[in-house]
């Protein structure tokens, strides 16, 4: 009996075995197939090898999402998701059931979502089929689409494509593409909580008020890679193309995506490993979405308040204007919130010219949130009524005068709109500056001159040009008020930034004893303050300033304020009081890079790489994108910092020109930082943001390997100097040595080549060779091809350097 019951075992063995045999080659799953949500879960690939069905990760909360992809393509380029509001914790399973069909349970045994259908198939063209016995299709996910639509797909009248919440959150977003019974394909956008439907903001024109039958009554995605849709018209029909150029898809993978950002783009992708490996626009619908969208309703292509500006590949650019912050910081294309009050309930019935100014923006409008018009007046004379005005926050000067009130909606910058706002904020208050709109096509430059049309400062306030040091352009904006803060200070420094008096920080620090960290610039204090409710601050005590420097510090002070980026740590206020100089800065929880990074316990890959990520981005706009060029000249992992969800965030920047010369050198050059120092400061030769740049390529390998670059504690036969064992690594091909036994990195190898060759790039030994950091950001990403990397260090050894 036992032997058999074994063999009968055995047979069942046999038979799913050649089931998972057969599944792998010709996409076919059978039932009781089942795939966990794991970091290293495999999935199920269709029989070319070209699309994957399985779990892919998200980068929040350790959850999984349930989706096909491009096996072949490096990026994970998602064409089809199940439940994306909703999606799977780690350890969920989606198995093919005899009852149930495809069913996806959480780690408890919960249903997630199901299909109700039985076995599936993973087709070349991306489909994944679901079918019966007798191979008939119940269900397929062409016919469920998501957010993109694959060569062969098909869309019926009543069809519908939706875009994700964020480019990296699943969740439904607020942009639909329909095929209405019309025979209309439209764009529009709805209110998420009630999905009530706005009104298009783009039309195919298919619809035939005079002949229904010769309207539009199908959407085809060609398997050549023309879109197109088809008429009703007897046999033959008739289709109108909107794919209007022909690029091969024997060549070429072919997608068309709604974007998070409501533009509907056709994509080609190169299927040879040669050449620039990236994906590129055919064609994209509306050629202007920074539009009146929804007649009146809604915020428009971006969040309210915010304004949108068209970019060259004809997506939207979104920015807050001066004054306004990201309702949420993690979502650029967001709602905008003000960082002041108006309130006619402290004004009474009149504003006056004492408690108001203005901001003035060119070429800026928000055209649906008037609520007056005044015609004829003249430009003083709108700008008066908007101040006597308490419920007025803008007033646009163009063919009149319109006065506008909060909540702003469909904002946009257009150059050809020849107009002024003026926006309106307290005397007290200074609005910070924010960096232009940029106009299609044009590349940005680390110079702060504004260009024609851009957003510029008006009659209120004026460009004050300033040389700052040997190698930095910095500019401040003088206001006709000191904030009172700083008056009661005594400081000359006009900012938004608050002043702290010595004693209010030595309060707040309980007499700067609770020191937590020190570096090249002084002691940091943990504290607390009061502004509105209790806050928790990080004050830096700067030691051997420059002395006689009250300018050059209020200045630096100054441009350290007005930056602003989601990488870069947050200055709140400052202390200038005799020989005390210190600055507050906001609290981060979770300590530096250097601590998470080199602890007992090695960070996941995935969070390593975002946080490089982060650096880069980080570095971008202090080197090109703030209104004045920032050098860093110390980065390190001491000097990153990690906010609550591990993102990181650059601190001590803009720190460099407030030291002693001499000691400046010495705590950038060796003290500090040993081990992150570029060749040039040995060498007398200039000193350019390529200093950050071989810095971040030193902390890029640290990153990869969780290994300090000089760790002078370990043998010489275990190669002491992480850089050098790096490039030996590369040139040797054992890139796994590098990683030990971190699976999750090894199974990304493709991801750990490109970074390792980007950090060589960067510790080039001659500065001219190592890359922008726009550059680097770009190939971190995926953007841009990494070349092979050469020799770093050709005419000497670079660990030289950084060991003396």
């Amino acid at each position: 009996m036992a032997t058999a019951i074994f063999t009968l075992m055995f047979l069942v063995t046999m038979v799913l075995l050649q089931l998972m045999a057969v599944a792998q080659t010709n996409g076919s799953m059978p039932v009781g197939a089942f795939i966990t949500a794991t970091d290293d879960a495999p999935s199920w690939l269709s029989s070319s090898g070209e699309f994957a069905f399985g779990f892919q990760p998200l980068e929040y909360k350790d959850h999984f999402l349930l989706s096909i992809w491009y096996a072949k393509i490096p990026e994970k380029t998602i064409v089809w998701y199940a439940n994306g509001d909703n999606p799977a914790p780690r350890e969920s399973k989606v198995e093919l059931t005899v009852d149930r069909g495809l069913v996806l349970t959480d780690p408890q045994g919960n249903l997630i979502w199901s299909s109700d259908i039985l076995l599936g198939v993973m087709n070349d063209t991306g489909n994944f089929v679901l079918q019966n016995s007798n191979s008939d299709r119940l269900w397929e996910s062409f016919s469920n689409p998501t957010d993109t639509l694959l060569p062969t797909q098909i869309m019926e009248v009543g069809g519908v494509v939706s875009s994700r919440r964020t480019e990296t959150n699943f969740s439904l977003g607020r942009f639909q593409l329909r095929l209405l019974d019309n025979g209309n394909l439209v764009l529009n956008y709805m209110n998420l909580p009630t999905k009530f439907v706005y009104d298009d903001y783009y039309t195919s024109e298919t619809y035939d008020a005079s002949n229904s039958s010769n309207s539009g009554y199908r959407l085809i995605f060609n398997e050549s890679g023309y879109m197109y849709i088809l008429r009703r018209n007897g046999l033959h029909g008739l289709r109108e193309d909107l794919t209007k150029t022909a690029i091969p898809t024997t060549d070429f993978y072919h997608r068309a995506t709604l974007n998070f950002d409501g533009v509907f783009t056709q994509y080609f992708y190169p299927k040879a490993s040669s050449g620039n490996r990236s994906w590129s626009s055919v064609w994209s619908k509306p050629d202007k979405i920074c539009v009146n969208m929804g007649a009146g309703l809604g915020s428009g292509a971006c969040g309210y308040n915010s304004i949108c500006n068209l970019k060259a590949d004809k997506r939207p650019e979104c920015n807050c204007p001066q004054g306004f912050s990201l309702l949420d910081p993690n979502d650029r294309y967001g709602s905008c919130i003000p960082d002041f009050e108006l309130s006619c309930r402290d004004d009474g019935l009149n504003s006056t010219e004492d408690q108001y100014d203005f901001v003035e923006l060119i070429n800026v409008d928000w055209p649906t949130s008037d609520y007056e018009r005044y015609k004829p007046i003249n430009e003083d004379e709108c700008r008066k009524s908007c101040l006597d005005d308490c419920l007025c926050s803008v007033a646009i000067f163009r063919d009149g005068c319109w006065k506008k009130k909060l909540p702003l909606s469909n904002g946009r910058f257009d150059i050809g709109m020849n107009g002024k706002a003026f926006l309106k904020f307290p005397k007290g208050y200074v609005p910070p500056d924010r960096p232009p709109p940029q106009l299609p096509g044009e590349k940005k430059k680390p110079d702060i001159k504004f260009i024609a049309g851009s957003v510029v400062l008006g009659t209120s306030v004026f460009v004050n040009f300033v040389l700052v040091g040997a190698f930095c352009l910095t500019s401040s904006f003088i206001y006709r008020k000191k904030t009172e803060k700083v008056q009661e200070g005594g400081s000359g420094l006009e900012t938004n930034l608050r002043y702290f008096t010595y004693k209010e920080l030595a309060e707040a620090t309980n007499d700067f004893k609770d020191a937590f960290g020190r570096g090249g610039f002084g002691v940091v204090y943990k504290g607390t303050i009061q502004a509105g409710s209790t806050s928790v601050v990080a004050v830096k005590k700067l030691d051997k300033v420059v002395q006689d420097g009250e300018k050059e510090f209020k200045t630096e002070v100054q441009v350290i304020g007005q930056t602003h980026h989601k990488n870069l740590v947050r200055l709140l206020g400052f202390c200038d009081e005799g020989q005390n100089r210190l600055l507050v800065y906001e609290f981060l929880s979770n300590g530096t890079l250097a601590n998470f990074l080199f602890g007992c316990s090695k960070p996941s890959w995935k969070q390593r790489t975002q946080i490089a990520f982060g650096i880069a981005r980080g570095l971008l706009y202090l080197h090109e994108e703030c209104g004045t060029q920032i050098i860093h000249c110390d980065i390190k992992p001491q000097n990153i910092l990690l906010d609550n969800y591990y993102n990181a965030r650059i601190s001590d920047f803009g720190l460099a020109k407030l030291l002693v010369l001499d000691q400046s050198k010495t705590q950038t050059a060796i003290r500090g930082t040993k081990g992150y120092v570029a060749p040039e400061w040995f060498r007398n030769r200039p000193i350019t943001v390529k200093v950050d740049v071989y810095s971040f390529g030193v902390m890029l390998i640290e990153i990869i390997c969780c290994r300090r670059n000089v760790d002078l504690e370990i043998g010489e036969a275990e190669n002491p100097v992480l850089i050098d064992w790096a490039y030996d690594c590369y040139m040797n091909g054992s890139l796994d040595v590098l990683i030990g036994d971190d699976m999750e990195a090894k199974n990304d190898i493709s991801t750990l080549e490109r970074l390792l060759k980007v950090g060589i790039w960067c510790i080039q030994e001659d500065p001219s060779l190592r890359p922008t950091m726009r550059k680097v950001t770009q190939m971190l990403e995926g953007v841009v091809e990494v070349p092979a990397a050469p020799n770093p260090f050709p005419y000497s050894t670079i660990s030289n350097y950084n060991q003396e």
